[in-house]
C-alpha cells in the first residue's frame, strides 16, 4: 500500500491532534503545547473491517468473576500500594523525578524474585552501569536478563526468544517504534509504544512495568492518554535532600488509590519504613522548646505524626517575611489572618517562619491546629508539652472543623505514647470511644489558646 508522509501537530499534554499549529489546545487548554511531528498516512485512508466478529456482548449476569492472579513482590510497601501484588497481564507505570530512585526500587525488587524469568529493558543505562548498581545493592540473580535497546521491534523479538514472565521497560520515553517517524519521547511515539506493550501484556498475561519521567509541574511526561492506557499509575516522590521517599498510587484498576508506601534511601538502596511517625519526630523529645507542636496527618489511608516548627520574631526590615517549607504559604497567610481577626493577636509586623520537620510536604487541612499552636508557642515563647498532639482544621471564622478518620489519627498518637490529643468538638460522634488517651475537645481557636497559654 502506497504511503506518504505528512506533518501533524500534537499537544504534549493530552495528545490532541491538529493539522496546523495552535497556540492553545482546545482539548486541555494548555498554551504553547503543540509540537510538529511527521507521520505516515495511507492514500486509501482507514477502512473498518466488519467481516469477522471476534467478541459478542454478554449479559452482566452471565459474566464469571475470577480472582486476578497476582505476583507477590519482595517489598511489602510496594505490594500494599499495588493492592496486594503485581497482577498478571497488567501494565503498570511508575513516574518520578530523575534520580529519585525509580530504577533502584524496581531493580532491587526484581533481583529478589527467584522463581520468575525477568527481562529488564534499559534505554538509558548500559549493561555495565546496571551491573554496578546491582553490586551496590548487594543482589545478584541468574534469572534476570538485561537488554539495552531502544527500538520496539527489537525488544519484541527478544521477548519472543526469551519468553519472560515479567517485563520492565526503563523508560518509556526512550523507546521508539519503526511504525512512527517522529523521535523517541514524542507524543505519537509514547502513545504507540505504550499501546503495543499493553496489547502484549493482555494477550500473553505477562505483567509489564514502565518507568516514566515527569515534567516540571510534577505530572507524567508525555500525552495524558498514557495514563489512560495503563492499568496502574504509581508516583515515586520525595526531596533528594532528605532520605525518605513516598510511593503513591494515582490510579489503580486492581486496588485502592489511598495507600502509600514510605522508603528511606540508604547506601544499599531503599529501605522500607515501617513506622514513619518516629522518623518524622525529633529524637530529643524530652527537652521542651517553644515553637514546636505535633500534628497528626494522613497520607492516603496511613496516619502519622509530624513535627511542626515555627519561629515568630520582630521584623528586622520594613516588610515582614513569611517563609514556609513543606506547607502551603497561602494557607499560612489565611491562618495568620484568622489569628489576627478572631483571636486579636497582632502578627502583622512580625516575621513568621514555618517548617515541616523531615522535609515532608503536608496538604492535609487537619494539620492547621498544630500550625496555629506552634506559631503562638513561638510568639509567647512558651513550650508546648511534647506529649500533646493536635488534630483539626481551622475555618475562616476561627472555628475548629471536624476531620476525617479521627479514630485512626488518635490511635496513631496513642500508639506512640502521647497522653493528650486536642481534637475538634463533636468529632468523635459515631466513633467507638475505646481510647486510653486523654481527649480534649475544642470548638474555637480562642479556647485552644486559653487552654495552652493561660
Amino acid at each position: 500500500m502506497a504511503t506518504k508522509t505528512k506533518i501533524l501537530y500534537f499537544c504534549q499534554s493530552c495528545g490532541y491532534e491538529s493539522p496546523k499549529w495552535l497556540g492553545k489546545c482546545p482539548s486541555c487548554g494548555e498554551w504553547n503545547s503543540f509540537v510538529e511531528e511527521k507521520v505516515k498516512a495511507s492514500k486509501q485512508g482507514l477502512k473498518t473491517s466488519r467481516s469477522k466478529i471476534d467478541t459478542e456482548p454478554l449479559r452482566l449476569s452471565e459474566i464469571q468473576t475470577l480472582e486476578e492472579p497476582r505476583i507477590n513482590m519482595p517489598s511489602g510497601e510496594l505490594n500494599r500500594v499495588l493492592g496486594g501484588g503485581l497482577v498478571a497481564g497488567s501494565l503498570t507505570l511508575i513516574g518520578g523525578e530523575p534520580g529519585i530512585g525509580k530504577s533502584t526500587l524496581l531493580l532491587q525488587n526484581i533481583l529478589s524474585i527467584r522463581n520468575k524469568k525477568i527481562l529488564y529493558v534499559s534505554g538509558e543505562e548500559s549493561a555495565t552501569q546496571l551491573k554496578m548498581r546491582a553490586e551496590r545493592l548487594g543482589k545478584m540473580s541468574d534469572n534476570t536478563y538485561i537488554l539495552c535497546e531502544t527500538r520496539l521491534d527489537n525488544i519484541f523479538s527478544q521477548i519472543e526468544k526469551l519468553a519472560p514472565q515479567i517485563v520492565v521497560v526503563d523508560s518509556i520515553q526512550t523507546i521508539a517504534s519503526d511504525q512512527v517517524e517522529s523521535a523517541a519521547g514524542s507524543v505519537s511515539q509514547v502513545r504507540e509504544c505504550a499501546a503495543s506493550l499493553l496489547r502484549y501484556a493482555k494477550e500473553s498475561g505477562v505483567p509489564v512495568i514502565l518507568v516514566g519521567h515527569i515534567n516540571k509541574d510534577g505530572a507524567i511526561a508525555g500525552p495524558k492518554v498514557l495514563e489512560h492506557i495503563v492499568d496502574t499509575v504509581l508516583q515515586f516522590e520525595g526531596d533528594r535532600q532528605y532520605l525518605y521517599r513516598i510511593l503513591r498510587s494515582i490510579k489503580n484498576r486492581f486496588g485502592s488509590t489511598s495507600e502509600i508506601g514510605i522508603y528511606e534511601m540508604v547506601q544499599k538502596g531503599l529501605r522500607e519504613v515501617k513506622n514513619p511517625s518516629e522518623m518524622l519526630l525529633s529524637e530529643n523529645r524530652e527537652e521542651e522548646m517553644s515553637g514546636i507542636a505535633i500534628g497528626v496527618t494522613l497520607e492516603g489511608a496511613r496516619p502519622f505524626m509530624v513535627e511542626v516548627q515555627a519561629l515568630v520574631s520582630s521584623a528586622a526590615y520594613g516588610t515582614p517575611q513569611r517563609s514556609v517549607t513543606g506547607f502551603d504559604q497561602r494557607r499560612l497567610n489565611m491562618l495568620l489572618a484568622v489569628l489576627e481577626k478572631r483571636a486579636r493577636f497582632r502578627l502583622g509586623q512580625k516575621d513568621v517562619f514555618l517548617n515541616m520537620a523531615g522535609g515532608l510536604k503536608v496538604i492535609d487541612p487537619a494539620i492547621d491546629l498544630a500550625v496555629v499552636a506552634s506559631i503562638m508557642s513561638s510568639n509567647f515563647d512558651i513550650a508546648i508539652s511534647r506529649k500533646t498532639a493536635f488534630i483539626g482544621e481551622v475555618g475562616l471564622s476561627g472555628e475548629i472543623r471536624t476531620v476525617t478518620r479521627i479514630d485512626q489519627r488518635v490511635g496513631e498518637a496513642q500508639k506512640l505514647g502521647f497522653d493528650t490529643v486536642i481534637i475538634p468538638k463533636g468529632n468523635l460522634k459515631g466513633v467507638k470511644d475505646n481510647f486510653s488517651i486523654r481527649l480534649v475537645e475544642v470548638g474555637k481557636i480562642e479556647e485552644m489558646l486559653r487552654l495552652l497559654f493561660e
